[in-house]
C-alpha cells in the first residue's frame, strides 16, 4: 500500500489526508529532518488528464516563488517511478491546524468579531498575493483550503491559506486556452467563462464567510439575479451584511474589485453607508477618500479638501486596475520667448565660431572643430526643451504591473526611463512651495515638487525640472497617487 512506502528514498508515508481524481494528499515523515510535511501525489492513472498535469506544475513554481508565514512553503518536487505509482510529488510545510470545513463540521460556530478576524487574515494574504508581479490569483478559496490555528486570546487563531493547485499566474488573454477551475458555490459568474481576476478571490471570500455565518453551504442558499441571498440566515451588524454583498456582487463593475479596498471598507463600514452600488465604484471611492499609511487606512477628509485646480489642462484617469496622468505641454510664455532668443544666440555664435575656425586653419581646423561638439549637445538639448515646452506632453501610468513615465513629441514616444515593476514604487515625497535665502540673504522661491522614488531612482514633477506644473497642480496630484496607490506622502522643505 502507498501508506506504507517511502517516497523519494526520504518521505515516509503516514497518513492520507485526501483524494480526488488522479490526486492524493499525504502527511509524510522526512526522514532527514524528521519533520512532518505534506506530499501532494499526481498519479499516471485512467483519471490522469494533460491538464492536471499543467496545473500541478504550475502549483509547484508558484509555490517556490511565493514567501508568506500564512502560506505553506515549498520544499521538494520530484519523478515518482516505483513499481505501484507512477507520476509527480509535491513536497511542502505542514501546518497542524484544521480547515474551516472541518470546524464547521465538529459544530463550531464563528461570532461576527471572529468572522471580521478570518476576513481581514485573509485579505492580508490576497494583498500580498494580488500585489506580486504577475498578479497571484487562487482562484479556488473555499473553507477547506483555509487552515485556522488553535484560538489565543481574543485572537480567532492563526489563518493559513492553503491549496494551490487551481493558482492563475497570468490573465487569460483573448483567444488563448483557458481552463475552468474552481468549487460550485464559491465560484463567481466570470469564473464559469474561464476569466479570473484578483476580485473572483474577493467573490470566493466572501461566499466562505457566509457559510460560516449561516452553517449552510452557498450553493443551497436562494439566489436573486445571482445574488446570494443570506439576510434570512443570519444575526450581523447591517455593516458586515453590506460588506458581503458587496463582496459577492455576480457583476464585476459592482463588485469591490481589490483586497485593499475591501479591507478599508470592512474596516470602515460607514463607507459603504454613504453611497448605493450603482452610483459608483467602491474601490475608486476609497482610493479617493483613504490612504494607507503603512498600519492604518487614514481619511483623508476629502470633502473639505482637495480637488484638480480650476483651469488646469492635466488629463487624470483611473479606476480598479491602473492611473494615468497626462500633462499637456504648457504653451508659449515669456520663459520659452527668452529660451528661444537665447538658443538663437547660442548656435549663431557656435555656427559662426565653428566655421570659423576650419576655414581660417583648414584641415586641421576640422579637429579643433570637434571641441564645438559638447556646446552642439547642450544647443540641441535646449532645443528639445523649447519644443517639448511648445508642443510635447508627458504621460504617467501605473497599473497593476508597472510604472511607466513616456514622453510624446509630435508622434514619437520616447519612453525614459523603461518601464519598472509597480512594487518598485518606495516613496512619494511631496516638497511644498517655499522661500529660501541664498548667500546674499536674499528671499528667492521655490518652486512645488513631486519625487517619485521607483527603487533607487527618482523621477520628479514640477520644482525646477522641464515639467512646470503649479502648486496647486502639484498638491493635487501628489495626493491622488497616494490615495490610489495605497502608498503614504512623505513632505519635504
Amino acid at each position: 500500500m502507498i501508506t506504507e512506502q517511502i517516497l523519494g528514498g526520504r518521505y515516509e508515508i503516514q497518513q492520507q489526508l485526501g483524494k480526488k481524481a488522479g490526486r492524493r494528499t499525504f502527511v509524510a515523515r522526512d526522514l532527514t529532518t524528521q519533520e512532518l510535511v505534506i506530499i501532494k501525489l499526481l498519479s499516471f492513472n485512467s483519471d490522469f488528464e494533460w491538464d492536471d498535469l499543467k496545473l500541478f506544475e504550475r502549483e509547484a513554481e508558484t509555490l517556490k516563488s511565493l514567501s508568506h508565514p500564512a502560506i505553506p512553503r515549498y520544499l521538494d518536487y520530484f519523478e515518482v517511478n516505483s513499481p505501484t505509482i507512477k507520476g509527480f510529488a509535491l513536497v511542502q510545510t505542514y501546518i497542524p491546524s484544521q480547515t474551516l470545513e472541518q470546524c464547521l463540521q465538529s459544530g463550531r460556530s464563528f461570532t461576527e468579531v471572529e468572522v471580521k478576524q478570518i476576513a481581514t487574515a485573509v485579505l492580508e494574504i490576497l494583498i500580498y498575493l494580488h500585489g506580486l508581479n504577475p498578479p497571484v490569483i487562487h482562484r479556488d478559496l473555499k473553507p477547506s483550503n483555509i487552515l485556522l490555528g488553535d484560538r489565543s486570546g481574543n485572537s480567532v487563531g492563526q489563518v493559513y491559506l492553503v491549496d494551490f493547485g487551481s493558482v492563475q499566474t497570468v490573465l487569460a488573454t483573448e483567444g488563448g486556452t483557458r481552463t475552468v477551475v474552481g468549487t460550485y458555490g464559491y465560484m463567481p459568474p466570470e469564473q464559469f467563462g474561464g476569466r479570473t481576476v484578483p476580485a473572483s478571490d474577493l467573490y470566493s471570500l466572501g461566499a466562505t464567510l457566509i457559510y460560516l455565518v449561516t452553517g449552510t453551504h452557498p450553493a443551497d442558499l436562494p439566489q436573486k439575479d445571482l445574488q446570494i441571498q443570506f439576510d434570512h440566515a443570519v444575526h450581523l451588524s447591517s455593516g458586515l451584511k453590506q460588506w458581503l454583498q458587496w463582496m459577492t456582487e455576480p457583476s464585476l463593475d459592482r463588485r469591490l474589485s481589490n483586497a485593499n479596498a475591501a479591507l478599508a471598507a470592512l474596516e470602515h463600514p460607514q463607507l459603504l453607508q454613504k453611497l448605493q452600488p450603482a452610483e459608483i465604484n467602491l474601490s475608486d471611492w476609497i482610493r479617493g477618500h483613504w490612504y494607507w499609511d503603512g498600519n492604518n487606512w487614514v481619511s483623508n477628509n476629502l470633502d473639505v479638501g482637495i480637488s484638480k485646480p480650476a483651469g488646469s489642462k492635466i488629463q487624470l484617469t483611473k479606476n480598479g486596475d491602473a492611473l494615468e496622468i497626462t500633462i499637456p505641454s504648457k504653451g508659449f510664455d515669456i520663459s520659452t520667448l527668452y529660451g528661444a532668443g537665447f538658443a538663437i544666440a547660442w548656435h549663431s555664435f557656435l555656427l559662426f565660431w565653428t566655421i570659423t575656425v576650419i576655414v581660417s586653419a583648414f584641415p586641421v581646423g576640422i579637429l579643433f572643430a570637434l571641441f564645438s561638439l559638447p556646446f552642439w549637445s547642450g544647443g540641441v538639448a535646449m532645443i528639445w526643451r523649447i519644443l517639448f515646452d511648445l508642443f510635447g506632453s508627458l504621460r504617467l501610468r501605473i497599473n497593476n504591473n508597472q510604472f511607466s513615465l513616456k514622453r510624446h513629441l509630435f508622434g514619437f514616444t520616447f519612453n525614459r526611463p523603461h518601464a519598472s515593476p509597480r512594487d518598485k514604487i518606495n516613496h512619494l515625497v511631496y516638497i511644498p512651495e517655499h522661500f529660501t535665502k541664498n548667500q546674499e540673504g536674499i528671499r528667492k522661491l521655490v518652486p512645488a515638487q513631486l519625487d517619485i522614488w521607483v527603487g533607487r531612482e527618482k523621477y520628479c514633477l514640477g520644482g525646477y525640472t522641464d515639467i512646470t506644473l503649479s502648486a496647486a497642480e502639484i498638491e493635487w496630484l501628489v495626493y491622488e497617487l497616494s490615495y490610489w496607490s495605497g502608498i503614504p506622502i512623505t513632505q519635504d522643505g
